[in-house]
C-alpha cells in the first residue's frame, strides 16, 4: 500500500472518529503537549485526564513548573508512578526556564532534554510545532506491528529500527499534528491489546495480521523472566498524639523523593531502632502482608503498627524524618500502597485526640 492511501485512510477515520476534546488538545502548546506525553507514558488516558487537569492547575506553564519545589511536584504526581517521570519534567522545566522558557523546535534539542526520548520527541513537533516527524509510542508500535505483521519483541533493538523506518515512511508532511494523534488513538480504541475492534479499523484490508487471521499474535510479546520478589516491613509508628512518622526517601531510585515509613528486615530491626531512638515501644501490631508491583520486581510489604511515646527533647533528622497527623497525607507526596494504609487503617485516628 502506497503511503499517500495510508496516510489519507487513516486521516478520514480521524475526521469522523478520532478524539478531539482531550484536555490537552484545547488550546495546544508544546507545554501542554510535552506534560500529556510524558503522563501517558506507561498510563492509560482514562487515567491521566484528572491528573493532567489538577496539575495544570498548579503548574500552568513551564516557569510556574520550574520555580515550584520538587516535593510540590512529587505530591502532585503522586499515585501515577513512574516518578522518575516528575523528577525528569521539573528537571527539564528548570533548564527550559533557564534558556529563555522558549522549548526547543528540533529533535536533538528535545532529546538532550531529561525524560524526552525519541517518541515523546517527535510527538511534540508533530502536534505543537506542527512539524512532520514520525513517532513510535506503545499504541503506534502495536498498530504498525500488526498492519506490516513483523514478528519479534517490538522492544528488540533490530525490531525497534525496523518499526521506526515503517512509521517514517507512512507519516505525512501536511496534516502531521492530525495523523500522530489518529495512529495515537487507532492503538488506544480500535487496535487495543486484547479484543482489538477490526471490523472497524479504517486499515483492515491491508492489514498483514488481520488478511493471515494472526492479529492475537502481533506485536510479539516480551520474552518472559521470573520477576523477583523482595520482602520488607513497614514500621507505622504511632505517638500518644496520633502522629504517624514518615521518612523522605533518596531522590533517585524507587519512590524517590517521596514520603514512605520506615523500612526494615526484621522485627529485631525494627526494635532495635525504636531502641536507638530512644522511643519506647507500647504495643506491636503486625496487619497482613500486601503486594505492590513494580515493572522489574514484587515489593511484598508487611506493616507493623508500634504504639510509642515522643519525648520532647527526641529530635529526628532535620526534613528527612516527620511526625505528620493523617489528615495531612494529602498534602503529601506519597507513594500510593503507602496512602493507602494511611487511609485505610487511620483514618479515624485524628478525631480521637486532635478534635
Amino acid at each position: 500500500m502506497s503511503a499517500e492511501i495510508f496516510q489519507q485512510q487513516i486521516l478520514n477515520w480521524f475526521d469522523l472518529n478520532g478524539r478531539k476534546d482531550l484536555p490537552w488538545q484545547q488550546q495546544i502548546t508544546p507545554y501542554k503537549t510535552w506534560l500529556s506525553e510524558v503522563m501517558l507514558q506507561q498510563t492509560q488516558v482514562v487515567t491521566v485526564i484528572p491528573y493532567f487537569n489538577k496539575f495544570l492547575l498548579q503548574f500552568p506553564d513551564v516557569e510556574a513548573l520550574a520555580s515550584a519545589p520538587i516535593d510540590s511536584v512529587l505530591q502532585r504526581w503522586a499515585g501515577l508512578g513512574y516518578y522518575a517521570r516528575a523528577r525528569n519534567l521539573h528537571k527539564t522545566a528548570c533548564i527550559i526556564s533557564a534558556n529563555g522558557g522558549s522549548f526547543p523546535n528540533n529533535l536533538e534539542s528535545l532529546m538532550q532534554l531529561p525524560g524526552i526520548g525519541r517518541s515523546t520527541a517527535g510527538a511534540i513537533l508533530s502536534i505543537a510545532f506542527n512539524n512532520s516527524h514520525p513517532i513510535l509510542d506503545g499504541n503506534v508500535r502495536r498498530v504498525l506491528a500488526r498492519h506490516q505483521a513483523i514478528s519479534g519483541w517490538t522492544g528488540q533493538t533490530k525490531i525497534s529500527n525496523q518499526l521506526w523506518q515503517i512509521s517514517s515512511h507512512y507519516t505525512p508532511i501536511k496534516r502531521c499534528a492530525d495523523y500522530t494523534q489518529a495512529m495515537m488513538d487507532l492503538g488506544a480504541t480500535l487496535c487495543t491489546r486484547s479484543k482489538p475492534k477490526c471490523e472497524q479499523c479504517p486499515i483492515n484490508l491491508s492489514c498483514l495480521a488481520k488478511i493471515e487471521d494472526r492479529v492475537s499474535e502481533f506485536p510479539t510479546p516480551k520474552p518472559k523472566k521470573t520477576i523477583p520478589i523482595k520482602q520488607i516491613l513497614f514500621l507505622i509508628l504511632q505517638n500518644e498524639q496520633s502522629l504517624y512518622l514518615l521518612e523522605k526517601r533518596p531522590p533517585t531510585g524507587i519512590w524517590g523523593g517521596l514520603w514512605s515509613f520506615p523500612e526494615f528486615n526484621s522485627l529485631a530491626e525494627i526494635k532495635a531502632w525504636c531502641l536507638e531512638k530512644k522511643l519506647p515501644i507500647f504495643s506491636i501490631q503486625q496487619l497482613a502482608e500486601q503486594r505492590h508491583t513494580f515493572s522489574h520486581y514484587h515489593l511484598d510489604y508487611t506493616p507493623f503498627i508500634v504504639k510509642t511515646q515522643n519525648p520532647i527533647n527526641n529530635v529526628m533528622e532535620a526534613n528527612q524524618s516527620v511526625w505528620y497527623k493523617s489528615e495531612q497525607i494529602n498534602t503529601l507526596g506519597l507513594p500510593a500502597p503507602i496512602k493507602q494504609l494511611l487511609q485505610n487503617h487511620f483514618k479515624g485516628d485524628h478525631h480521637d485526640k486532635n478534635g
